[in-house]
């Protein structure tokens, strides 16, 4: 009987073993393939550097939201038609907000590095749809000009006329168009609504004419490995302000992906409370220098850093 008992003892100890060690850590978290854990306000892992750092005058402008004047249209070689404020300044949007109804999701630390245009005092630029100006009360009860629906922003880290350094930020600030869409060349690509991207899953494959097979994100932005990682045991060596440069890929359900390896796809909780996507147990990040969606800019970099294949492996890593 002691016998039979201790073996039974011993089984369900292994069993409970197996269940909190998946990929060699004890936190890896996950629910019917959908990761459960604290976010902030803007629907972001706590701590999420996804909004950006470095908040310059974002602070003082977030607690006295500017206006936006006189719209205008700016040309831009590398995203077509760009909106823009009185001062030449890009306006950006939000794709945790909505547009249907207007809904702002971006408070706190977010809206200081993404100060919030204030509504009134606004002028269409020339030759755009007065009728896509509007306005959407904040949870603050300040208004918030919206175009399109979509809440408008600035970027605390463009300081010029013509800057467009928010774009792409974290996978989900994109340079607004005139008409609040996405901006893209040609008025409509990859990053546009009702272009390829906005059917993609939160994890899928595209083929790279240089790189072959290589997973993106639900935003069709590269997403990287970091040969710094483990995945046995599950660890993490990017951190602070690398987190700037590398965003983590959030928590994604396993049913919303496309062509991606399944076995090890588990929710990585990270010593610094973050909780990041995982693809056969090693943790994926996109990179803040890809600006628009097949762009590979983060491919190589250090000698560390390296797309990564549907199987979870780094493409193009030396052997």
């Amino acid at each position: 009987m002691n016998t039979w008992r201790n073996a039974s003892l011993a089984v369900t100890a292994a069993a409970v073993l197996a269940l909190t060690t998946a990929c060699g850590q004890e936190k890896g978290t996950e629910t019917n393939g959908q990761a459960v854990g604290a976010v902030n306000p803007a629907g972001q892992p706590a701590a999420d550097s996804g909004y950006g750092a470095g908040y310059g005058s974002g602070a003082d402008v977030a607690a006295n939201p500017k206006t936006a004047g006189q719209l205008a249209v700016w040309d831009s070689k590398k995203l077509g038609k760009v909106l823009t404020d009185s001062e030449g300044f890009t306006l950006y949007r939000f794709d945790k907000d909505t547009a249907t109804p207007p809904k702002s999701n971006c408070n706190g630390d977010c809206a200081k590095a993404w100060p919030v245009v204030a509504a009134g005092d606004v002028t269409p630029a020339p030759g755009t749809d007065t009728s896509m100006i509007g306005e959407v009360t904040r949870a603050d009860g300040t208004k918030q000009l919206t175009i399109g629906g979509w809440p408008m922003y600035r970027y605390a880290k463009d300081t010029k006329p013509g800057d467009a350094n928010g774009q792409g930020v974290g996978g989900t600030w994109f340079a607004s168009a005139p008409d609040g869409k996405k901006a893209a060349l040609g008025g409509g690509g990859a990053a546009e609504e009702g272009g390829e991207a906005a059917d993609l899953a939160g994890l899928s494959v595209r083929k790279d004419p240089k790189l072959g097979e290589v997973v993106v994100d639900k935003n069709g932005m590269t997403v990287y490995r970091f040969m710094k990682d483990s995945a046995w045991p599950m660890k993490t060596a990017c951190t602070g302000s690398c987190l700037t440069k590398w965003p983590v890929v959030e928590p994604v359900d396993k049913n919303d992906t496309e062509g991606i390896l399944k076995k090890g796809f588990v929710t990585f909780d990270r010593p610094d409370g973050i909780k990041q996507q995982t693809i056969d147990c090693w943790p994926i990040y996109t990179f803040s220098g890809d600006k628009k969606p097949g762009d590979t800019n983060g491919q190589g970099v250090g000698g560390t850093w390296f797309a990564v294949s549907p199987q979870g492996k780094p493409v193009g890593a030396p052997k």
